[in-house]
């Protein structure tokens, strides 16, 4: 077994699926806030997920879309000038204890704040690398690219490969790149995907379900872990007979 701090352990060999509160309690406090990780961790939920982005002065923050409420572009827009409570990484990192947590990079082409230099990944290596790196930690990006890099730079730290689809090319890739765990959408997951990943060594992650029904059945095939808006229903759902 893999210890992951005092989140307990990482991976399918813990025997049980892992409840991964996506944004934090997203439906109970406002997503990506320091309230909601810190309701999910009171919650009991093993894992937090959340997303990482840039500031006009180079500050990390957690934000999943590339613009605020209001419309201004992250990219463009100071520290000083975001609502009080979009958190800078660093606090909601804080935010976190007691869970592993499973940051996201962003970085897509299609969006303001792309970037090929990397310059996130760079800075968020360092943030870890200064908190121990170490399995408390899992780095994923829909950017093949991007989260090998992290591998690359900081390898004491498990990635994922995120994607929609998980065919055999995209099992290949996170193997290719030496990754811990593939993050396949939940929606067009079969249970045959899930065994091949499980055959070529990969965790398997699914994102976002909120549907008891779909939890226990995800939860039957052997499914590494759940990342859900409700984790206090997923874990419900996991403490059924």
């Amino acid at each position: 077994m893999q210890q992951i701090g005092r989140a307990g352990v990482y991976l399918r060999s813990w025997g049980m699926t892992l409840v991964i509160a996506h944004r934090g309690a997203s439906v109970a406090e406002p997503e990506n806030t320091l309230a909601a990780f810190e309701r999910a961790v009171a919650m009991g939920a093993e894992g937090i997920e959340l997303d990482v982005r840039r500031t006009a002065d180079d500050q990390l923050v957690v934000l999943h879309n590339p613009t605020l409420a209001d419309g201004r572009v992250l990219r463009s827009t100071d520290a000083s000038e975001l609502p009080p409570d979009l958190p800078r990484l660093a606090d909601a990192l804080d935010a976190c204890e007691g869970a592993f947590v499973n940051i996201e990079i962003k970085n897509d082409p299609r969006d303001p704040d792309f970037d090929t230099t990397e310059w996130v990944t760079f800075r968020l290596a360092a943030e870890l690398a200064g908190r121990g790196g170490g399995s408390r930690w899992l780095v994923s990006s829909f950017r093949r690219e991007t989260v090998a890099m992290m591998r690359t730079i900081l390898p004491t730290v498990p990635t994922a490969l995120l994607c929609v689809g998980m065919g055999a090319d995209e099992i290949a890739a996170a193997v290719t790149d030496g990754h811990r765990a593939i993050h396949p959408w939940d929606g067009a997951l079969t249970e045959e995907q899930v065994a091949a990943a499980h055959r070529a060594g990969l965790a398997v992650n699914t994102w976002t379900c909120d549907d008891p029904a779909r939890m226990v059945e995800l939860m039957a095939w052997g499914i590494d872990g759940i990342c859900t808006n409700v984790p206090d229903i997923a874990l419900g759902v996991r403490r059924r007979p």
